[in-house]
């Protein structure tokens, strides 16, 4: 019999069993990534690469220890080239306890506030205004609950633009059919919660294209959902370097990268107010510079 003082053992979630392929994944979607990237520097002509750098996570963002089995960090990469003015791709592995006042938002972390994170976050900022910027993001969650959560998204310079509808449509085009491949409901549910998210209420405009986002995913087969998120980083690896390839080499004007400066105003705006991936790697004691790696080498506000 169980001693009444002892502590009550800890749910396992089904997604505990998968944080090592888990945490595989997303470092093998980072290469493979990176790899691609700097193919499309190397084809303009720049000898531009991906520059690594590690960093370990020892404590919680209250000043208090990881917590048991805390810890963890992660690999900066950014890159800034000819083609990609600047572009990181982030993956990171922590441990520890979130603190009282951010458990409340977790779900199961009420319960015990242990928790295990992993998951990558890419960010695309682009030398040419006629190629949109890109975000990318997939994660894996565990407290006494798990789950999957990330998306992706374009953000054309000019909305309307004939070519930006062109790539955005190519864009939802591949991230429906891995949708699909999965669940019917998924692609129209994700669209509008993208485009719920990604939406500047001050200023009245959504922040670019659009695409999918989706949190909390958690059907009961955890499997499953690994499964759609692996497919969800294929469609974004397949689709995004094609409109890269299709647009770097056309001409642009200083019109159009002035226009494209006070775009990248609203990304900021958008990632400092409301990103949540930003707030939690705030709140979970993560390297500040890789946090903030989504912000632009170069903004203009009018």
């Amino acid at each position: 019999m169980q001693d009444a003082a002892s502590p009550e053992p800890r749910p396992t979630p089904p997604h505990a069993a998968l944080r090592s392929a888990a945490r595989a994944w997303f470092e093998a979607l980072r290469d493979r990534i990176c790899a691609e990237f700097e193919a499309i520097e190397a084809e303009s002509g720049s000898g531009a690469r991906f520059v690594r750098t590690p960093w370990e996570r020892d404590a919680n963002p209250d000043g208090g220890a990881a917590g048991p089995g805390g810890g963890g960090g992660g690999v900066m990469s950014l890159m800034r080239g000819r083609v990609f003015e600047k572009v990181g791709v982030n993956v990171s592995t922590v441990s520890g306890e979130f603190s009282e006042a951010f458990r409340a938002s977790i779900p199961g972390a009420g319960e015990d506030p242990r928790f295990w994170a992993s998951g990558i976050s890419l960010v695309a900022h682009m030398a040419s205004p006629r190629v949109p910027a890109a975000h990318f993001n997939t994660r894996m969650l565990v407290t006494t609950r798990g789950w999957f959560g990330g998306g992706g998204d374009l953000t054309p310079m000019r909305l309307e633009a004939p070519e930006a509808v062109a790539d955005a449509a190519d864009f939802h085009a591949a991230y429906r059919a891995a949708c699909d491949r999965h669940d019917p409901a998924y692609y129209p549910r994700f669209k509008e919660w993208c485009d719920r998210y990604f939406y500047l209420p001050h200023r009245g405009e959504p922040r670019g294209a659009g695409g999918i986002f989706f949190d909390h995913l958690d059907t009961g087969d955890a499997g499953r959902d690994f499964a759609f998120v692996r497919d969800v980083g294929e469609a974004f690896l397949a689709a995004y370097p094609a409109i890269v390839r299709r647009r770097y080499r056309e001409p642009w004007t200083e019109a159009e990268r002035a226009h494209q400066l006070v775009r990248r105003g609203r990304y900021v705006e958008f990632n400092l107010l409301y990103d949540r991936g930003t707030l939690f790697g705030l709140k979970t004691g993560g390297n500040v510079e890789a946090i903030l790696m989504s912000m632009p080498p170069e903004a203009r506000w009018p």
